[in-house]
């Protein structure tokens, strides 16, 4: 039991029994203070008090959301801090030399003077277009004697372009002759006079697919299948050793066509500059199907041949002049328009107007060219294997035409007339074999080279390719139309 001895100051007990000394006085002057707080408190009014707690509160809320300034410094800094790691730091002397070049090249424009164009009209000649810009004589001879490409300037023709830039001393410091949408000279002032360089533009090549079946004619079809005439032309010369198209032809026939477009891309988008090559055709002509397929070699010559490799060119055309209409046939019966007697018609006879081309049918060697009686002016070519072609009543030949003078096939050697014993413009020709005369319509011509078996391999690899492709189009076409016939 705890004893509490009374000796003028209060102990309070330890839970080890010691008791802890306080001074009398101290207590009775914390009681004090004590009792007037309580008073103090109890005077002032509830509402006060109220108000007070609310303000204190509404501080506080305030304090919590709006950190403060060095808070939200501290908690930011870190992301901040990233950012700015990560953003280079501006290069005083990169943005020196970067202002020092911009203001180079300002200066450089500014003394080479501005482009002028000029597009040349029918009647325009160099030293006219050259004076318009204030240019005299010297300058065009100047011009004209650089080296390699001066030269071509005696060639500019109507609808080409030329460019100036004349400085502030009325000197040509640059000229630009832009002979089509591909290609240009530009020409560059120098200390000696100017130097020039010729500068090729590369189309984007795109290929683009049209098929059509003939009612009327190749050409009508065509059109309506959107080709244009030169790939009419194009067409009807890949499959014109197998195919007559003024003889031939029938209604019901058709063709499919995969061909190249040309694009040029500038400031104004893509622009179609034309139509390039076909790459593979089909052509069905009374129930008969053809296929060519366009295949490049290695030595970058390109041909058409069939899916097994044969070529499509013959040795031979089939027709060696553009004509109207055959006005004799080979007959070995026939009553000779002149004379009025029964002799034999050994070629066939092809009406077209006086002065249309003549072309050699194959490769070959001219044994005669010149003046005969009946056959007026004519030539003869031998070729490979015992063939002879003879093409008469020219209205000229070919100047360079010499006895022993090479040809290749699609050469010109004269021009349709009616000279010898003719009664109107014609191409007389005639088709020997071994000394024997053939009918040039009907006669089996002998196929060209074949692709080489050094190439088969290539040449069936590009096959799949572009076959899969034409009948992709092919296959398309035809949903096309059923869905368009529902």
């Amino acid at each position: 039991m705890t004893k509490v001895v009374s000796t003028g100051a209060t102990r309070v007990c330890s839970k080890d029994g010691r008791l802890p000394y306080f001074p009398r006085r101290h207590l009775m002057l914390v009681t004090g203070v004590s009792i007037l707080l309580l008073l103090l408190i109890g005077l002032v009014p509830s509402t006060d008090v109220e108000a007070n707690r609310t303000r204190i509160t509404l501080e506080i809320d305030a304090f919590k959301e709006e950190p403060p300034e060095n808070d939200i410094s501290r908690r930011t800094r870190p992301f901040l801090s990233k950012e700015l790691n990560e953003a280079p730091e501006p290069d005083s002397e990169a943005i020196r030399l970067a202002r020092k070049e911009a203001e180079r090249q300002a200066k450089e424009r500014a003394a080479l003077g501005r482009w002028q164009s000029i597009v040349i009209a029918s009647g325009d000649n160099l030293s006219s277009l050259f004076a318009q810009q204030g240019l005299g004589a010297r300058v065009v001879y100047n011009i004209s004697q650089t080296p390699d490409f001066g030269k071509q300037l005696a060639n500019i023709r109507p609808g080409q372009t030329l460019e100036f830039r004349v400085n502030h001393n009325g000197e040509l410091t640059q000229f630009r002759y832009v002979r089509d949408r591909l290609s240009s000279i530009l020409f560059q002032q120098t200390a000696d006079g100017y130097s020039a360089e010729e500068v090729i533009l590369e189309p984007q090549i795109r290929t683009a697919y049209a098929e059509g079946e003939i009612t009327n004619s190749l050409f009508l079809a065509s059109q309506r299948a959107g080709l244009t005439d030169g790939l009419t032309m194009e067409l009807a010369g890949i499959f014109g050793w197998d195919i007559d198209f003024a003889l031939d032809i029938r209604s019901g026939d058709s063709f499919s066509v995969v061909y190249e477009e040309r694009y040029l891309a500038d400031d104004n988008g893509d622009q179609k500059l034309g139509n390039g090559n076909i790459l593979a055709a089909t052509f069905v002509n009374n129930g008969k199907d053809y296929t060519a397929i366009r295949y490049t070699d290695k030595n970058g010559n390109s041909s058409y041949y069939t899916p097994d490799g044969k070529s499509m060119r013959k040795a031979f055309l089939r027709t060696p002049v553009d004509f109207t209409r055959i006005s004799s046939n080979f007959n070995p019966d026939r009553l000779h328009p002149v004379f009025k007697t029964k002799r034999p018609h050994r070629g066939v006879d092809y009406a077209a107007p006086t002065g249309t081309p003549i072309k050699a049918a194959g490769d070959g060697r001219i044994s005669f060219a010149g003046w005969q009686n009946g056959f007026g002016n004519v030539v003869f070519i031998e070729h490979p294997n015992n063939i002879v072609t003879v093409y008469a009543h020219q209205s000229r030949l070919n100047k360079r035409l010499r006895k022993g003078s090479r040809v290749n096939q699609g050469d010109v050697i004269g021009y349709v007339g009616s000279t010898g014993w003719a009664t109107g413009p014609h191409l007389h020709y005639e088709f020997r074999v071994n000394g024997v005369h053939r009918n040039p319509v009907t006669v089996k011509l002998p196929d060209a080279k074949p692709v080489p078996k050094s190439e088969m391999a290539r040449f069936k690899q590009h096959k799949t390719g572009i076959l899969a492709q034409l009948d992709h189009h092919q296959k398309a076409h035809q949903k096309t139309m059923l869905a368009a016939a529902q």
